[in-house]
């Protein structure tokens, strides 16, 4: 496979002005071809800038996200899974909607072999959230 044809279909990471989504609705992820569908490896993203929105108070809401997976035929591009964590930015919702809403839409797209989300949310109110999934156990 030539470097002309793996970059096929990556348009987040072409050169020019970066659009922000503004929801994860609105945000694409895109894929490139595993080029290592012979044995399993693990891929992780970690983000400590995670923020989203409490849906009642409309307060901001932080968090460190992780992403654990072993690829299938498709890995994610990695500027357009920081695009869509960043479309969270403005949407109120619950933890757990969020590492649902992450780990449905990875593994739509990737269909890996195995993923783990994870989100590690700041206290609110002296108490520390964490919410995870597991494509083992889910």
């Amino acid at each position: 496979m030539t470097d002309e044809t793996k970059l096929n279909g990556l348009t987040l990471l072409k050169k020019g002005e970066t659009r922000y989504p503004t929801s994860p609705d609105e945000a694409k992820l895109e894929t490139f071809e595993n080029a290592n569908q012979q044995r399993n490896y693990w891929i992780q993203f970690k983000t400590s800038e995670f923020t989203s929105l409490c849906p009642i108070t409309g307060q901001p809401d932080f968090a460190t996200i992780t992403i654990d997976y072993i690829p299938g035929k498709l890995c994610v591009e990695s500027k357009s899974l920081k695009l869509y964590l960043f479309s969270f930015r403005q949407t109120g919702t619950f933890y757990e909607e969020i590492v649902n809403r992450i780990y449905t839409d990875l593994f739509e797209q990737l269909a890996p072999k195995r993923l783990v989300v994870n989100g590690d949310f700041t206290a609110r109110g002296g108490i520390f959230s964490s919410v995870k999934i597991d494509s083992e156990e889910a």
